[in-house]
């Protein structure tokens, strides 16, 4: 098994680099055929929030759209699948930033009470406190 990095998935999702992305989809496509799968972990389910984010300028909605279709990808296993899913699912309730809720679930999912911060936005919601 390879992990992906995520410019591999940006390049998959936004096709700004017509080649690059090109050779995404046939890397995928030849993995699906041989049946292999690539891990995605929580880091670069992360960061490709932020990039999407900030750099992209992409809505929450469709930044939670690309995040449910990675999940469908048969090839692509998240590292902690049932975060991503809380973070998908909690993401649509919320207004809370993606980066800080994906954060703030994955210390909970840790068995952490809770995650000290000093930005207090994130402080408003139940996973932050602040010190």
């Amino acid at each position: 098994m390879n992990a992906l990095d995520t410019n591999l998935l940006v390049r998959f999702l936004v096709n700004d680099d017509r080649k690059q992305a090109h050779k995404v989809k046939q890397l995928f496509e030849t993995a699906e055929r041989a049946g292999e799968v690539f891990m995605l972990t929580t880091v670069v389910a992360l960061e490709l929030i932020w990039v999407l984010s900030a750099v992209y300028e992409c809505s929450r909605a469709d930044i939670l759209r690309a995040l449910e279709q990675l999940c469908m990808l048969p090839i692509v296993h998240f590292e902690n699948p049932t975060l991503i899913q809380r973070l998908i699912s909690l993401g649509r309730d919320t207004t809370m930033e993606l980066p800080d809720l994906l954060i703030g679930l994955a210390g909970q999912s840790l068995g952490c009470e809770t995650t000290l911060t000093f930005d207090r936005k994130a402080a408003q919601s139940d996973l932050f406190r602040l010190p």
